[in-house]
């Protein structure tokens, strides 16, 4: 039973977090807008659904347990700490990717042990210890290949530059060109020569 709800649970994460990212960039709307109008659904979803898959896994009902005040203000907490990981969630796949977002939370699992073990001196396994460095490899070399694979800045060329500095400004160009080929004596317009042009100034 272990196994098929963890199956599900990461299919059901992929295709999450995968859809977020897409809807961000597709209709171009931020965290907070996509978290605004998923969150009702979630939440009623889950008000549905969590009694009675909890009745089912546990066998027993989560409305006639004793609600006390510090009961509450710990499921109050949980629920702005589940907002404010939603929030973070959605804002880190809308600038990165889901891939990134993993990484991420592998991060977060290595620091939540290392500080376990430092701070409250929890049990440490070789098996935590070989876990902890085979995320430490894999998030060193995604970073690695991320970063070969992000595109360099390349620099226009001079005469790029110069051919559409020249485009800019297309009367100065054709009375310079017409000034050169005797054009100009022909016609009664006058020569648009810029004042600062020291080839064609008169003594």
């Amino acid at each position: 039973m272990g196994s098929v709800l963890s199956l599900l649970a990461i299919v059901t994460t992929c295709i999450a977090q995968i859809m977020t990212n897409t809807i961000q960039k597709k209709f171009k709307v931020s965290s907070t807008q996509l978290l605004y109008q998923s969150c009702p659904y979630q939440a009623l979803t889950l008000f549905i659904v969590g009694p009675f898959l909890d009745g089912f896994l546990t066998n027993k009902n989560v409305f006639a347990f004793a609600y006390t005040p510090q009961v509450l203000f710990f499921i109050v907490l949980s629920c702005l700490i589940s907002v404010s990981v939603n929030f973070s969630t959605f804002l880190v796949i809308g600038k990165t990717s889901p891939v990134t977002y993993q990484v991420l939370g592998h991060l977060k699992t290595c620091l939540v042990l290392a500080f376990g073990y430092v701070l409250l001196h929890d049990p440490f396994s070789w098996r935590n210890i070989l876990g902890i460095l085979i995320a430490v490899v894999g998030m060193g070399l995604y970073s690695y290949f991320c970063t070969r694979e992000a595109p360099k800045p390349t620099e226009a060329s001079p005469q790029v530059t110069q051919v559409k500095e020249g485009e800019s400004d297309p009367l100065i160009a054709d009375s310079l060109n017409a000034a050169e080929n005797g054009a100009a004596a022909t016609t009664d317009e006058p020569l648009k020569v810029p004042m600062w042009s020291s080839k064609y100034a008169r003594a």
